[in-house]
C-alpha cells in the first residue's frame, strides 16, 4: 500500500478508538456540554429581559437576546468540548499506550490525527445539541441564507478544529488529567471576556482590548453575522486570521512534543 493509503488507514483506526472511548465514557462529554447549555438558560430566562433593553436599546424582549447570545454561546461549546481532548491525550501520554503505538509500524501523526477529528465530530454534534436547545427556547434565523448557513458551518468547523489543535498541545505537555484540564481552561473561560454576552461597547474602556483582540470577539461577531444576516464587517477577515493562525500553532507545537520521547 502507498503511504497515503497507510496513513488514512492508520488515522482511520485512531479516530475510531477515541470514538469508542467517548461512548464509553460520556460522563467527560456531558459535563462539559451541559456549561453552555446551563448559561443559555440562565441568561435567557433571568437575564434575558434586562439585557434585551442593553442590546436593543428599546424595552424587555427576551427574543432579541435569544438571537443575540446563541451564537456566542456556540461556539463556548467548542471551547468546553475540546477540554476534553486535552485530557485524552494527557492520559494517552501517561498511561503507556503511546509508547506502545511507537513500536507498531503504524503512521505516527495518525494518533494525534484520530484525537483531532474526533474533536471536531464531538465538537460539531455537541453544537448542534446546544443549537436545539437554543430553537426550542425561541431562537431564529429566518434572515440569513443558504450560502450563509453553509459559511457558519465552515466557520465552526475550522473553529474546532483550531482550537482542538491547541488543546492537543496542551494535553501534550500536561504531567497529567487534572492539569492537563487546568490547562486547558481558558478554553471556557475566554469566551465569558468576549462580546457573546454583552456588546464590546457597554463594557469599561480598560477593560474593551481583553475583549477586542483575543480570537473569540471576532469568530462571534462573524457567526452572529450569518445566522442573523447583519453586517460583518472586518470581523470576517479576523476570525479566519485566528482560525488558521491558531491551528497552524497547535499543529507544529502538538508535532514538535509528540516526536519527543515519551514519558
Amino acid at each position: 500500500m502507498s503511504s497515503l493509503t497507510l496513513a488514512v488507514r492508520d488515522s482511520s483506526t485512531m479516530l475510531r478508538r477515541n470514538l469508542l472511548h467517548a461512548r464509553r465514557y460520556p460522563s467527560l462529554t456531558l459535563n462539559l456540554l451541559l456549561t453552555p447549555i446551563v448559561l443559555l438558560l440562565l441568561f435567557v430566562y433571568i437575564f434575558g429581559d434586562a439585557m434585551s433593553s442593553v442590546i436593543g436599546g428599546g424595552g424587555p424582549d427576551r427574543s432579541a437576546y435569544i438571537a443575540y447570545v446563541v451564537p456566542g454561546l456556540l461556539l463556548m461549546t467548542i471551547g468546553s468540548t475540546v477540554v476534553g481532548t486535552a485530557v485524552s491525550v494527557s492520559n494517552d501520554m501517561t498511561e503507556g499506550i503511546i509508547a506502545r503505538f511507537r513500536t507498531m509500524a503504524i503512521h505516527r501523526p495518525s494518533v494525534l490525527i484520530g484525537h483531532v477529528v474526533g474533536s471536531v465530530l464531538q465538537s460539531v454534534l455537541s453544537v448542534v445539541l446546544v443549537g436545539v436547545v437554543a430553537l426550542a427556547i425561541g431562537f431564529r434565523s429566518t434572515d440569513a441564507t443558504a450560502v450563509e448557513w453553509l459559511a457558519a458551518f465552515g466557520l465552526l468547523v475550522l473553529f474546532a478544529t483550531a482550537l482542538t489543535w491547541i488543546a492537543v498541545g496542551m494535553g501534550l505537555v500536561s504531567p497529567n488529567a487534572e492539569a492537563a484540564s487546568n490547562n486547558a481552561m481558558p478554553l471556557i473561560l475566554l469566551p465569558l471576556l468576549s462580546s457573546a454576552f454583552t456588546p464590546v461597547g457597554s463594557m469599561p474602556g480598560w477593560f474593551r482590548p481583553i475583549a477586542e483582540y483575543q480570537p473569540f470577539t471576532p469568530a462571534i461577531e462573524t457567526l452572529r453575522g450569518l445566522l442573523l444576516g447583519s453586517e460583518i464587517g472586518h470581523h470576517g477577515w479576523l476570525a479566519l486570521a485566528w482560525c488558521l493562525g491558531l491551528a497552524l500553532l497547535g499543529y507544529f507545537w502538538s508535532a514538535a512534543k509528540f516526536d519527543r520521547d515519551p514519558r
